[in-house]
């Protein structure tokens, strides 16, 4: 057998084997049994003993042994067959111990009629029934009528025989009693039916435990055996017990014992089956064979010169009647079988040849014997070409091995646990290209049978499917779930201390701007630039690195194989995301028009023990630094980067409990008229002093209320506690209107609509125009649009809106074009250099004229020293807000700055224009000027 045919070689399957103590057990006592028989035992009386009493015991011991297995197998069919065994071991027991009675007990001859031979006989009728429960049953009446026929036949030439040699002798005793000739007649005749059903059940005997069978038939049969020895007149005549002929007796009682606990299928039992061809011809000859030993006893009488007997010539002539009845019933049952039969290999035919299954019939070498015509559509190729070739030769190169190790596996499997197995695996076409095949294998004559379909289609779709599971349906870059294996994979084969630690990078890519090329061009245009952002991305990664979309506008990148040397890894890194950033910046022509977006990139190294989440994790980082630092540029993950998020989680947590337990407390800086100092309008801001007695400024724990989505929350009760303030401020007679600064995002959030600031303002009876609100900065994820309905809204209650930061921040001339703005604050940034710098005080005086021009307040943020309230006076700007006046007051300090009717202001000469103010001439000391600084502790 060539290589590729070992495919079907195989090993025969271990099977159940009895144990050898019992053998060895039932060995050593008929054994011993036999050799006290030969010898006598020693005296005469222990030999009547052992040849009674012991022959007793031991069919005692039967019936106890098939009793207790058929109480115990009740799963077992054949329980009646063991039940009617233990019956007919009752019997021989009861015979034994009655003979035993007279020859030990009363020392006397035991009576030529007694009820020991009634029990004996009994031995014979349950015995033959339990033969036939264990029989295998015809299925058909013809069967049921074989059976019988053949029995006949077997029991009919043993008659012939047994009469012309002995029992036509015992028929003819002279001064014998009826009942003993009948008597001495049953014996052997029972024995003949015995042994007919014997002979009939070895070739018809169920295949279920045949172990068990088997040795119950042998002991039967020795049994058998010495009951004709028995009967024999020479033998009878000099039998004492003890004799022998008992160890006969005592064997087949122990073998009955130890029948029912045969264990399974044995090697010697595999080797009868593998026989079976042998015996079913054996047993085809069997009525010949009994007509046969009819013939010999007739003979027998011919050639002995005796006138031939009527028993003898009645049994042969019924013998050779049933004989051709049999013969004609079995000519018109084979007919019937043949015409069946042929049926069935048409309908066999037609089912093979038609089916769109591919069915293959291979031999133990691995040999194809038969190839079905579905062969020619499924596989291209003609049938009768591949019939005579080996299985294996067809069979992909990378699946053989597989293929190989699952047959052999099946094949060593039990039939009965494993009777069939499914196979796949690749089949050459005949054009040359290779099929998914799925197969049914089967066992077939120490070969197979394989049922073979085509399920490529299957295949290329459940390919397709994890594909698509794995990658994003937009870009087809892989996605984050198979990105992330990617990483596993990168750095699972690393140990601690290797030398290669941190040779693999991670590349978390983010486009600036991107939200806002949806919301001007249009979303279908937005997905159109991410699909050229990843054309980009993998066309710049290197070979054997992955890029992959994580979501939204979302990117990364797995770097592997990069220098061990620190220095050099992060150049190598650095270059290439230097090249990322610069291939993501570059223009996209999408719908005809050129769009900018640009790339925040961070950068993590897989140190040693980090795992895939914490090395995207740690990317991640990386790329808000990089946002935060100014966007368009690459931020290398730093450990203080994870200490800052663990800082600003820990106080949003703390922030949560101030917001509920109260650790907040108000403050009001005052807007001053820079022409009189008069006070007319207070700017109300929070400030938080925590249980542990810490003070977080504004630009902490804003930031953090932020990014945790907090400021909704600070943002009411900021609201509501600056209008509840400013509504007692005016029932004690200090009218001064309230400024509250919101961020657009939490001016536009669900939880302040206008409705509820109008219910705000008239539960504290305060008037909508001593509300301002100051809209901070624009939220590039609002529109203008929405932002222009909401504030148009709020103006319409009468609340007065506020633009700050203007020259600074968001498209301040469109802001002031589209929405409904009061007060005009001027960025901190003009205010600290308009005193100093030309060119600012050219900017700030242009933007102070548009708000005079349209008729809207102005106010100077960080107005600290007196030659910039100098300056922004002579520039027409009207208010100013800084420590030039005062700080942020409690509420205490602020009614006193009220009541004091305001804050002095600089007098001078107006400076040259262009120039800057020289603070010359004033009519003030800077003594006078009352330089407040904020309340150092809020109030509890």
């Amino acid at each position: 057998m060539s290589a590729p045919g070992a495919v079907l070689s195989q090993a025969s399957a271990p099977g159940r084997r009895t144990g050898l103590l019992p053998q060895m057990l039932l060995a050593l006592l008929c054994g011993g049994y036999a050799i006290g028989s030969a010898f006598g035992w020693g005296s005469s009386r222990l030999a009547m003993v052992m040849g009674d009493f012991g022959l007793s015991a031991a069919a005692l011991a039967a019936a106890v042994s098939c009793l207790v297995y058929v109480r115990r197998a009740a799963a077992d069919r054949h329980r009646p067959a063991w039940a009617l065994f233990a019956v007919s071991s009752l019997m021989v027991a009861l015979g034994n111990g009655i003979w035993g009675w007279y020859e030990v007990v009363l020392q006397g001859d035991v009576p030529r009629t007694s009820v020991a031979d009634f029990c004996f006989l009994l031995f014979a009728p349950p015995a033959i029934i339990g033969l036939l429960v264990l029989a295998k049953r015809p299925v058909t009446r013809a069967g049921w009528v074989c059976l019988g026929l053949d029995a006949w036949l077997i029991g009919g030439s043993l008659l012939t025989l047994s009469w012309t040699l002995a029992l036509a002798q015992t028929a003819l005793w002279e001064g014998h009693s009826t009942a003993r000739i009948a008597l001495s007649l049953a014996y052997p005749l029972l024995d003949i039916t015995l042994v007919s059903v014997v002979l009939a059940l070895h070739f018809r005997r169920s295949t279920a435990n045949r172990a068990a069978v088997n040795t119950a038939i042998a002991s039967l049969a020795l049994t058998v055996l010495c009951d004709a020895l028995f009967t024999s007149p020479l033998l009878r005549e000099h039998y004492t017990s003890g004799q022998i002929l008992d160890a006969g007796w005592f064997a087949g009682s122990m073998l009955l014992a130890y029948a029912p606990w045969v264990g399974g299928r044995s090697s010697a039992e595999r080797q009868q089956e593998q026989a079976h061809r042998v015996s079913g011809s054996l047993a085809a000859l069997t009525p010949y064979l009994a007509a046969a030993v009819c013939v010999l006893g007739i003979l027998y009488n011919v050639i002995d010169g005796r006138k031939s007997d009527r028993v003898v010539l009645l049994t042969g002539c019924a013998v050779v009647l049933a004989l051709v009845v049999r013969q004609g019933i079995m000519l018109l049952d084979n007919m019937a079988l043949t015409q069946e039969l042929a049926q069935k290999e048409n309908h066999f035919r037609s089912l093979v040849q038609g089916s769109s299954d591919v069915i293959m019939i291979a031999s133990p070498t691995g040999v194809l014997r038969y190839v079905s015509p579905a062969a020619k559509g499924v596989y291209g190729c003609d049938p009768e070409t591949w019939v005579g070739t080996e299985f294996a030769t067809h069979i992909h190169p990378e699946d053989l091995g597989r293929v190989v190790h699952e047959v052999r596996r099946f094949l060593a499997a039990h039939a009965a646990e494993e009777p069939a197995t499914r196979i796949e695996c690749r089949i050459r076409h005949g054009d040359g290209s290779w099929l998914n095949v799925e197969s049914s294998v089967n066992r077939h004559q120490g070969g197979l049978i394989f049922n073979s379909r085509d399920v490529t289609e299957r295949v290329r779709l459940q390919a397709q499917l994890q594909h698509n599971a794995e990658h994003d349906p937009l870009t087809d870059l892989p996605n984050r779930a198979l990105f992330t294996e990617r990483i596993r994979q990168a750095i699972g084969g690393r140990r601690a201390g290797d030398g290669d630690t941190g040779t693999t990078a991670v590349l978390f890519i983010d486009l600036d701007g991107f939200k806002a090329v949806n919301d001007t061009v249009g979303h279908q245009a937005g997905d159109e630039l991410l699909v050229q952002a990843a054309r980009r991305l993998r066309d710049s990664v290197r070979a054997g690195d992955t890029a992959a979309r994580l979501g939204g506008d979302e990117f990364a990148a797995l770097i592997r194989g990069t220098s061990a040397d620190r220095h050099l890894r992060e150049y190598q890194v650095h270059e290439v995301a230097d090249r990322l950033r610069a291939a993501l910046s570059e223009p996209y022509r999408v719908d005809g028009t050129d769009v900018r977006v640009a790339a925040s990139i961070g950068v993590a190294f897989a140190d040693p023990g980090v795992s895939p989440g914490e090395l995207l994790r740690n990317a991640d980082l990386a790329m808000y630094r990089a946002k935060q630092a100014g966007k368009g540029r690459v931020e290398v993950y730093a450990p203080a980067m994870q200490a800052e998020v663990v800082r600003r989680a820990e106080l949003a947590g703390r922030l949560r409990a101030a917001l509920r337990d109260g650790e907040f407390a108000l403050l009001h800086q005052p807007v001053v008229d820079l022409g009189t100092g008069e006070v007319t309008a207070v700017e109300a801001q929070a400030r938080w002093r925590s249980a542990q007695g810490v003070l977080f400024t504004p630009a902490e724990f804003l930031r953090v209320a932020e990014d945790t989505d907090r400021t909704a929350q600070l943002a009411r009760w900021l609201l509501e506690e600056a209008v509840d303030q400013a509504a007692q401020r005016h029932a004690a007679g200090c009218p001064v209107p309230v400024a509250v600064r919101l961020s657009t995002r939490r001016l536009m959030h669900r939880e302040l609509p206008p409705k509820d600031v109008e219910a705000l303002l008239e539960r504290h009876g305060l008037a909508p125009d001593s509300l301002v609100l100051q809209v901070a900065d624009q939220d590039p994820r609002i529109s203008l649009d929405e932002l222009e309905r909401r504030l148009t809204a709020l103006s319409r209650l009468g609340v007065r809106i506020a633009l700050e930061g203007f020259g600074a921040g968001f498209a301040p001339l469109e802001a002031l074009r589209r929405l409904p703005v009061d007060v005009l604050k001027l960025d901190r940034g003009l205010t600290e250099g308009v005193a100093e710098s030309p060119r600012l005080w050219k900017i700030t005086a242009g933007l102070l004229r548009i708000a005079e021009d349209l008729g809207i307040r102005s106010v100077a943020e960080g107005v600290d020293r007196p030659e910039q309230v100098l300056a922004l006076r002579e520039l027409n700007c009207t208010h100013g807000q800084g420590m030039a006046f005062a700080g942020p007051l409690d509420e205490p300090r602020l009614r006193s700055s009220l009541a004091c009717g305001g804050y002095p202001v600089p007098d001078g000469p107006v400076p040259p224009e262009g120039g800057r103010p020289s603070g010359r001439g004033t009519t003030q000391r800077a003594d006078d000027l009352c330089s407040h600084t904020e309340t150092a502790v809020p109030p509890a």
